[in-house]
């Protein structure tokens, strides 16, 4: 089972292949700012688990399962803001996905994409959702002691 952070590294290193067309470890460790050591070992778990192929100073290269892993990975961030996006938050998407897209599952995620069809197909239903976000906002509470508001920004959602 991938950790969150298998999870992570996994989506990183297929970015970087499908950017790239190559990935080695200290590209990993520039791209994420984790020291190389770190990298290395977390490189040496995904080899151990069947993600990515590694030898010691060669390039990495995913395994059918890791390709795999890594796509959905990317499409599954890449859903997330669309989502968020498409509800109208202003500010803390990255934050927001990171935190939650490690625990939904992959069914959730494709409601979740079924209902962003849905809108992007019936621009009026999303503009009538719009509409009503609006005028339900004034009386939304602040609940700022919430773990949840610990981001790196200041909400004014």
């Amino acid at each position: 089972m991938l950790t969150e952070s298998m999870e992570d590294y996994l989506e990183m290193i297929y970015r970087l292949v499908k950017k790239k067309g190559y990935v080695r470890a200290v590209d990993i460790s520039e791209a994420m700012q984790f020291q190389a050591s770190s990298v290395t070992k977390m490189i040496q778990r995904l080899d151990e688990a069947g993600f990515i192929k590694y030898e010691k100073y060669r390039n990495i290269a995913l395994t059918p399962m890791g390709e795999k892993y890594g796509k959905f990975l990317v499409w599954r961030d890449a859903t997330l803001k669309r989502f968020l996006t498409l509800l109208n938050a202003k500010s803390g998407i990255d934050e927001q996905v990171e935190g939650f897209e490690h625990y939904i599952t992959p069914k959730t995620m494709k409601l979740i994409n079924n209902l962003i069809t849905f809108f992007e197909s019936n621009p009026d239903l999303l503009q009538a959702l719009h509409k009503m976000q609006q005028e339900h906002n004034e009386d939304e509470e602040d609940f700022n002691l919430l773990r949840a508001w610990e981001y790196k920004h200041s909400s004014t959602d």
